[in-house]
């Protein structure tokens, strides 16, 4: 990557001298591109970019990636930025605080100020901004079953009890007991911080009105003594061990409730220290029932029946974990000026009635954090982790009512799950336009996230790439999403090394299939790389007269595959003809275009594929645009101009 130096050169000049300074300071909050919208209506058509920071060591560096994005990828999408768990799982965050992984030296000897992670996250925000880019939080509903936050406030959480392969209790005041325990392993042990003196009865020392963050010193010690906070925390959880308390693993997929042991031999693990860990399942799973071993759930809802069968009372929210959820992540957004929030399992709906008929505050705790923090920042926007699947299959009910009843601006959708131009792939894309047209949320044109930029997703990157990259940018009323990598992504006919892989740096294994060695290493295809950047150069010429526009369809995508040839132009002012070949692997036969523009010609002006030199003329009618063949995977666009 570019020295810092330079960096800065580039951005004094890119945004002025005045502007960076400004943002360099992390004591001020540099106004986003959005601040003044009013609503978050922007996120159903803004094209995003993906960043698991990890990938790229710090957040300086999310600024020198940004400067490769052109202003048309107006929005960065950070992947998890606090502490991880289990594994370096991003996603199974231990604590409040900013990744220290995510520091940059480099910076920090550039401007000294900026000598802890939270300050140069801050100055990175404020930089994105600058630079007219939307920033992103992860809002998570759960956290590694032992971090700071479940060992700090067990009443906010699940627990079961296990002895060997069954579980003992799950009754709903288990927490009770683990409180206890906690507090009379901290009596026998001693507080982190000596001086400080604490109640020895547990429902003081566990109550609200004690504070978290005096909890949090008493029990494991200051933040930047990670160490030491990090060996308390494992004297914790060795006491809950040794007990048999376990916080209920986290669960994807209908039914998500009902849980047992694993008894067969391969679903137990020894740990390092001699602790042997079970699996759990679903005593009655469906097709898409998952255990999420290393999370925990938020309690956000209290149980049926002391949970003897494992249901929940939806009229019976617990407003007390409601509240933190709340507040916590409204806190990240105002000390740190984010502009959305991804949510991360958006798709789990567990009221096995699918979305009631009457929808509250306590529906859903995306949705909770969204209108809390709107309340201040009216543009807040919230963009849903769903997949889009039928009814009944990661969600009970139907999905789609599911996102509208969560107020979900925009939602991921699975099209970096499919070959372009694949039957299955032309047909969600027929049924994510009918979505987007019919339904109060967005469907993202996604190119390839952090979750599929995997080994065993290989296929799906082997061809059509810049059709990808072409079709979500110039649909200008729809959103995209890019996973960084995408890019150079070298087309991988049989697996690459892990480290070539952004989806293995979600985690930190050091042996094991899954394993990494050393920092994230970009492909060299520099073929795709060269075309997308041709593409980038294109929107940078055209993007701000098509970005205001409506999309008018002259070639929706074909449900049932019979055509994979798709065209567009503008709603209001037919400037741009955009036309696609979604087949990766065929070239097109002559295209009839419907001539939407009376007396316009339809100019070459780029292809993804081609120059403009050998560019075959358009013939028209009265009638159509006769566009000649285009290529396995071939983009143009098409200037419209007054015959004559």
């Amino acid at each position: 990557m570019l020295p810092g130096s330079d960096v800065l050169s580039m951005l004094n000049k890119r945004i002025g001298a005045k502007a960076l300074q400004s943002a360099l300071d992390p004591g001020n909050s540099f106004p986003g591109p959005v601040r003044n919208s009013g609503t978050p209506a922007w996120l159903k058509s803004v094209n995003m970019a993906g960043v698991n920071v990890r990938t790229i060591q710090s957040f300086w560096n999310v600024v020198k990636y940004a400067l490769t994005l052109p202003q048309s990828q107006s929005a960065i999408h950070l992947l998890p930025i606090w502490e991880p768990g289990v594994v370096g799982s991003l996603y199974g965050m231990t604590s409040w605080r900013i990744n220290r992984e995510f520091f940059s030296p480099e910076l920090a000897t550039l401007v000294p100020a900026l000598h802890s992670v939270e300050k140069q996250l801050k100055v990175a925000v404020n930089l994105l901004h600058a630079l007219g880019k939307t920033v992103g939080m992860d809002v998570i509903p759960h956290t590694d079953r032992y971090s700071e936050i479940v060992l700090a406030n067990p009443r906010f959480f699940e627990w079961l009890q296990r002895k060997d392969t069954r579980i003992a209790d799950h009754s709903a005041t288990l927490h009770e007991k683990v409180e206890t325990a906690i507090l009379n392993w901290l009596i026998r042990k001693g507080p982190a911080v000596p001086a400080m003196d604490f109640p020895e009865d547990p429902e003081m020392f566990f109550a609200p009105a004690f504070g978290e963050e005096r909890r949090n010193l008493i029990l494991f010690g200051g933040h930047e003594d990670f160490e030491g906070r990090n060996h308390r925390r494992t004297l914790v959880l060795d006491e809950l061990f040794r007990q048999g308390f376990e916080p209920v693993p986290a669960t994807m997929g209908p039914p998500y409730r009902g849980l047992e042991v694993d008894p067969r031999p391969e679903a137990s693990v020894t740990d390092s220290e001699g602790r042997v860990w079970r699996d759990y399942r679903i005593i009655r799973p469906q097709f898409m029932s998952r255990v999420f071993g290393p999370l925990t759930r938020y309690r956000f809802y209290e149980p049926l029946n002391d949970n003897r069968d494992w249901q929940l009372d939806f009229s019976r929210p617990n407003r007390e974990v409601w509240d933190y959820f709340c507040a916590k992540y409204a806190a990240i957004q105002a000390e740190y000026g984010f502009d959305f929030m991804r949510g991360d399992m958006s798709h789990v709906q567990m009221r096995p009635e699918g979305v009631p008929a009457g929808v509250d505050d306590f529906y859903d705790p995306h949705k909770a954090v969204r209108n809390h923090i709107r309340k201040k920042a009216p543009y807040f926007g919230y963009f849903a982790e769903t997949f889009l699947a039928g009814p009944g299959v990661m969600a009970y009910g139907n999905e789609y009512d599911h996102l509208e009843a969560s107020d979900a601006d925009s939602t991921l959708g699975d099209l970096q799950s499919m070959a372009v131009g694949s039957a299955r792939f032309m047909a969600a894309f027929s049924q994510y336009l009918d979505l987007s047209e019919t339904r109060r949320f967005a469907p993202n044109f996604t190119l390839m996230t952090a979750d599929k930029d995997d080994p065993r997703f290989d296929q799906f990157y082997v061809n059509g790439n810049e059709a990808r990259f072409f079709t979500g940018l110039f649909l200008t009323d729809w959103p995209s999403y890019m996973g960084l990598g995408f890019e150079l992504r070298d087309i991988h006919r049989k697996p690459a090394q892990n480290e070539y892989y952004t989806k293995l740096y979600v985690f930190q294994i050091s042996d094991g299939p899954k394993s990494t060695a050393g920092p994230y290493r970009w492909g060299g295809n520099m073929r795709l790389f060269n075309r997308l950047n041709r593409i980038r150069q294109l929107a940078e010429a055209i993007f701000a007269e098509i970005r205001e526009e409506g999309t008018r369809w002259l070639i929706k995508p074909d449900p049932l595959a019979g055509c994979k040839v798709i065209a567009w132009t503008q709603q209001k002012h037919p400037r741009y003809l955009f036309v696609v070949n979604l087949d990766g692997s065929r070239r097109s036969e002559q295209v009839l275009v419907p001539r939407a523009a009376p007396g316009k010609i339809a100019g070459f002006r780029f292809s993804t594929h081609q120059k403009g030199d050998d560019a075959a003329p358009v013939v028209q009618n009265e009638y159509h645009w006769f566009i000649p063949p285009l290529k396995a995977g071939e983009g143009r666009c098409y200037e419209l101009k007054a015959e004559g």
